[in-house]
């Protein structure tokens, strides 16, 4: 019995002890999107759509923001693809005709300064590493104001289709600001051996 008990106790001693390694590991998937989210003002929003890249990008910071841009690509191509249905549909009355187009025009706009800011991350090199963030960090801002004035045209909706133009479209610009903040950490650090 006594020979047992030992055993029991021994076993589950060496399973608190491996759970323990497990949890103070320095750098498991999820710790390496918590750092590289740590810097953005929407941590959550970065945290779950960033996680997928934990494997591939560690503590690359060149890559977390290649990822932040390409998750925003994809997001602003979503919602401008959903502006453009609601103004296809004319699910939009009254006064908000010309405020959804010009917002359909300020996220084209964004979705190719988004392009031409992850085209220089793809290419960043040593020589020209401050000019092309400084190029990058410029384009980023401008997808910042793309959005912003999109929302003026939805300052003080009045409608559900108003209110769900501005929540999307203030989403989107979420995602701009996280992408932003990953781009000026690597701006910062600088570019590290892992950018390929």
């Amino acid at each position: 019995m006594l020979m047992a008990n030992t055993n029991v106790y021994l076993t589950l001693l060496l399973l608190l002890s491996v759970l323990k390694w497990v949890q103070s590991t320095p750098h498991s998937s999820t710790n390496y999107v918590q750092d590289a989210c740590s810097i953005t003002r929407y941590r959550a929003l970065c945290i779950n759509t960033l996680a997928p890249f934990s494997t591939t990008a560690k503590t690359s910071p060149s890559k977390w923001a290649r990822a932040g841009v390409s998750i925003t690509i994809g997001e602003t191509k979503k919602v401008t693809q959903y502006l453009m249905e609601v103004k296809n549909y004319r699910t939009m009355k009254g006064s908000y005709k010309i405020p959804l187009s010009d917002c359909i025009e300020c996220l084209q706009d964004a979705i190719d300064q988004l392009h031409g800011s992850l085209g220089v991350l793809r290419k960043l090199n040593a020589r020209n590493f401050y000019a092309q963030m400084g190029d990058i960090t410029t384009w980023l801002s401008a997808v910042l104001t793309d959005h912003e004035t999109c929302l003026d045209g939805f300052e003080n909706p009045r409608g559900k289709q108003a209110k769900m133009v501005r929540n999307r479209v203030l989403r989107s610009s979420y995602f701009t600001s996280n992408a932003l903040a990953l781009v000026n950490k690597l701006a910062t650090s600088g570019l590290d051996n892992t950018v390929a």
